[in-house]
Order: structure tokens, then C-alpha cells, then sequence
């Protein structure tokens, strides 16, 4: 083991200054959005009637904004990496299961006991459905964009939380769906619209997945990987970061009345989003340590496993039950906690590294 290998490496990181102000931009956003929803509400209510399509409930602002967002990351994703993770398997067998095989069950169950039996007393029915299914679809879509964050604050291994990203982004497509409708009608009595469930996930995932991967081979083919990735995907940073930024503003806006209006719900509504994130992390860390998988790998994927594609979870709750739906407001209520929960979580896995095997060099 050289003592380069002992050097703790986080001190080092240096940060731009979106993400080393992030949890103030997310809450300047929010209070701008509230402020919007509040003092120009025909405004907001004319960008919450923007439809991709009469009936459609794809909020046409959002999914415009969300594509500038994800297209570039979509850009990142190299799917031939898959092809060389069956040198260590592990980590991304654990990710999966804990994604798909845990994470939406779990939530399901916790919404459910909280807000159907512990909170019962503040929170009607009716409510509790809606923050049951704004809970689900949280935690049924893995996040994407932000774990590239997380990931370079854990100094966690960027080809292979790349791979972990791209194997997701895979699966929802399949999964996303299904395990939503499944799980909101076993855990609420709400009904869910699967055809606008597959709107969602045309709209929010396979069309900036496609185009993100067509562009790559694209611009590689023309231009070379060196100049895609160290001249072209940085300058596309500044359009993400503006994009998401636009989005929480909207957000905020069309649920303005709900935060202001219902706060003890937005404080209820965290306590089980909260035990859903520490509860996925820490088991994804600690099979991840079980199965002595190098640090690099296991922090990015206990990251994976508690932080949510929240873009595509507002979005679909939007679609599905309206901007003003209580299912709208549990999704908000996770981008609310998720950065500086997900801060909270990083620097756990950098005070704890110790406990992974350092890799041998090759």
C-alpha cells in the first residue's frame, strides 16, 4: 500500500461554484418559485396548461427544460463500458439489486405505514393516497444527472458510476413503468393511467437517451472522443445547470400553494422520504463492504441507491395527477431534502473509506 493510496483524496476536490453553492441555489429556487406561484399566478397557471398534445399531461415547459438537462448527461453515457464490468461484477450486481429490487418496495412499504397509520391523524385519506403515490415514483426512478456529483465527491470511480448510470438508465425503461402502476395501486386506491405512465417514459427517458447516444456517435465519429469529451461536453455544462435551475423555479411555482398552504404536510411528508435514503444507502454500503468491493465503486453506488431521478419523478407525478396534486408534492418535497441529505451521505462515505481494501495497482 503506498502512502499515496493513504492520502485521503476529498480535501482535494475543487469544486465549480454551481456545485459548491448547490444547496443555495436550490433553495433561492424555491423561494423564487414560491414567490412566482404566489404573486403571478395566472402566469403559472398558463405554464401549467402547456401540453405536449391535447390530454397528454406532459407539461411542455418542464419536458423542454428536462431534456436540456439530460441530453448532455445522456451524452456521457458509453454503452460499450457495459461490456467490461464483468471484471468486477459485484458492485453493479448490489446497485441493481438495491435499485430494483428493494428501493420502490421499501418506499412503498414506509409510505404507507406513515402516512396511512403514524400520520393518520393529521393527514386525510385522500391526502395520504396522493403522498403515497408522489413517494413511489420518487423512489422508482435511480438517479442519473446528480450522481456524477455525488460520485466526484466520494472520489468514487467515474468510468464505473458511468456504467452503473447507463445499466439503470437501461432498466427504466423497462421497469419504470410497471413498478409504478403496480405499487400505487396495491399501496393507494388510485387508480393510474398506464398510457400515461408510457408518455412519461417516452418523453422523459428514451427520447433524450436516443438522441444523447445518436449525438456521441455522431460527434466522436467526426471529431474524436479527446476533443467530445474534454471540449464539447464541459460547454454544455452551463446549459444543464441553467436548465435544472429553471426547472426547481417551475416546480416550486406550480406547488407554491400546496408548500405554503400545507406545511405540516411538507414536514410529514419528509420524515419517510428521509428513512427511505439513509435506510437504501446503508444497505448498498454495507453489502458493498460485505462483499468487499473496493471504495471507489461501493460509494457511488450507495449513492445511487439514495438519491431519485427527481426531474422524471415530478414530471410523472405532474402527468399523472396534475402540477397542484398531492403526489406533485411528495416529489417536491424530495428535491427539497435531496441535496443537502445527499451532501450528508458523501461525506459518510469519505470519513469511512477505511473500511474498503485499497486496490492493487497495476
Amino acid at each position: 500500500m503506498t502512502a499515496e493510496a493513504l492520502t485521503p483524496a476529498a480535501p482535494a476536490k475543487r469544486l465549480n461554484l454551481f456545485e459548491r453553492y448547490l444547496s443555495l441555489w436550490v433553495g433561492l429556487c424555491m423561494v423564487a418559485g414560491i414567490a412566482l406561484g404566489k404573486l403571478l399566478p395566472s402566469l403559472v397557471d398558463g405554464l401549467r396548461r402547456m401540453e405536449f398534445g391535447e390530454s397528454s399531461q406532459i407539461n411542455a415547459p418542464i419536458a423542454v427544460l428536462i431534456w436540456l438537462m439530460i441530453i448532455p448527461m445522456m451524452m456521457k453515457v458509453d454503452f460499450a463500458a457495459i461490456r467490461g464490468i464483468g471484471k468486477r461484477p459485484r458492485g453493479l450486481f448490489v446497485t441493481l439489486f438495491v435499485n430494483w429490487m428493494v428501493k420502490p418496495f421499501s418506499m412503498a412499504f414506509f409510505a404507507w405505514l406513515f402516512f396511512r397509520h403514524v400520520f393518520a391523524p393529521w393527514i386525510a385519506p385522500a391526502d395520504a393516497d396522493q403522498y403515497i403515490a408522489g413517494a413511489i415514483i420518487l423512489a422508482a426512478a435511480p438517479c442519473t444527472a446528480m450522481v456524477f456529483v455525488w460520485s466526484y465527491l466520494t472520489d468514487g470511480d467515474p468510468a464505473y458510476t458511468l456504467v452503473q448510470v447507463s445499466v439503470n438508465d437501461l432498466i427504466m425503461l423497462v421497469l419504470f413503468a410497471p413498478i409504478v402502476r403496480y405499487l400505487v395501486s396495491g399501496a393507494s386506491s388510485l387508480e393510474v393511467p398506464f398510457h400515461v405512465l408510457l408518455y412519461s417514459v417516452a418523453i422523459f427517458i428514451v427520447i433524450p437517451l436516443v438522441i444523447g447516444v445518436l449525438a456521441r456517435h455522431w460527434l466522436i465519429g467526426r471529431h474524436g472522443a479527446a476533443w467530445f469529451e474534454q471540449q464539447l461536453l464541459p460547454r454544455f455544462a452551463p446549459v444543464s445547470m441553467a436548465a435544472l435551475l429553471a426547472t426547481l423555479v417551475l416546480i416550486f411555482a406550480f406547488q407554491a400553494d400546496n408548500i405554503t398552504g400545507k406545511f405540516l404536510h411538507v414536514v410529514l411528508i419528509a420524515v419517510p422520504i428521509l428513512i427511505q435514503v439513509y435506510f437504501n444507502s446503508s444497505l448498498a454500503y454495507g453489502l458493498m463492504r460485505l462483499l468487499r468491493v473496493e471504495y471507489a465503486v461501493a460509494a457511488p453506488g450507495a449513492l445511487i441507491g439514495a438519491s431519485n431521478f427527481f426531474e422524471l419523478a415530478v414530471a410523472t407525478a405532474i402527468a399523472l395527477f396534475g402540477p397542484g396534486s398531492g403526489a406533485a408534492l411528495a416529489t417536491v418535497v424530495g428535491v427539497l431534502i435531496e441535496v443537502p441529505v445527499m451532501l450528508s451521505v458523501c461525506g459518510i462515505c469519505n470519513r469511512t473509506r477505511h473500511w474498503f481494501p485499497v486496490p492493487e495497482r497495476t
